[in-house]
């Protein structure tokens, strides 16, 4: 049997944390080189001194440097600091940060190594601390969908080759891409499946700078990602349903 591996100073983020036994934890890692990793945090739950300063660093949003020992499954951690600067997340932007960790949960298998994901993830992120929540939620969701092979086609008509026309109205086939429908009134309200050639291309060159388009862009973008989830039901989407209900 060959040795246990060991890993040293790995970029990383926390998506989810669950206790184990009396004083550890269980912790899933979204790692920069190694994909999605779990690892045992033990005695990160005990009444030291050094322990409760461990706990506070292990939390969701800190860019951590970690490290960790083991074989199979789950590793032992070892290790755990700052990567640099750390700026939390704004209260009303935590679901927000939740949600992106959700989805790379459901979406990736662990030990399956995305940097390219990594970087948007850790961009997203900052991106949350400084503006508007819409866009790089939006935008998040795009380059998501992109990387794990299920990106969308979002310049032309797939039935007919010809270019998306921003006044035109357009079905979108989640296995094919968007085809022109006739009959639908501009501004009628929005029906399962059918998406203004507008928001398409505004998705299409991330411009994202309409409420309007925006909307219609969560919903296609939403289906794409339904699709992806098989099924699968995401607990923070229904806390932003009723965050926006509330307001």
């Amino acid at each position: 049997m060959s040795d246990a591996r060991r890993i040293q100073l790995q970029p990383a983020y926390v998506l989810h944390h669950r206790p184990y036994r009396d004083t550890s934890r269980i912790l899933e890692l979204f790692t920069r080189d190694h994909g999605r990793v779990s690892v045992f945090a033990r005695g990160a739950r005990g009444g030291s001194k050094s322990n409760s300063s461990l706990l506070s660093i292990l939390q969701p949003f800190n860019r951590l440097l970690v490290s960790w020992t083991g074989r199979g499954e789950a590793g032992q951690l070892t290790g755990a600091e700052f990567d640099g600067a750390m700026t939390p997340l704004p209260p009303d932007r935590l679901v927000h940060g939740f949600y992106l960790n959700e989805l790379l949960l459901k979406l990736f298998a662990r030990h399956d190594s995305h940097p390219d994901v990594f970087a948007l993830y850790s961009r997203t992120l900052e991106d949350l601390k400084h503006v508007d929540a819409i866009r790089p939620l939006r935008l998040f969701e795009k380059r998501l969908l992109e990387a794990i092979g299920y990106g969308l086609a979002l310049e032309r008509d797939v039935q007919s080759g010809a270019e998306i026309e921003p006044g035109a109205s357009y079905h979108y086939r989640m296995e094919q891409g968007p085809v022109r429908v006739e009959g639908v009134a501009e501004g009628a309200p929005a029906y399962s499946g059918v998406y203004s050639g507008a928001t398409l291309l505004s998705l299409g060159r991330e411009e994202l700078s309409d409420a309007e388009v925006c909307a219609e862009a969560r919903r296609l973008l939403r289906d794409a990602l339904d699709r992806c989830l098989d099924g699968r039901e995401l607990r923070s989407r229904q806390v932003m349903l009723a965050l926006r209900k509330g307001k």
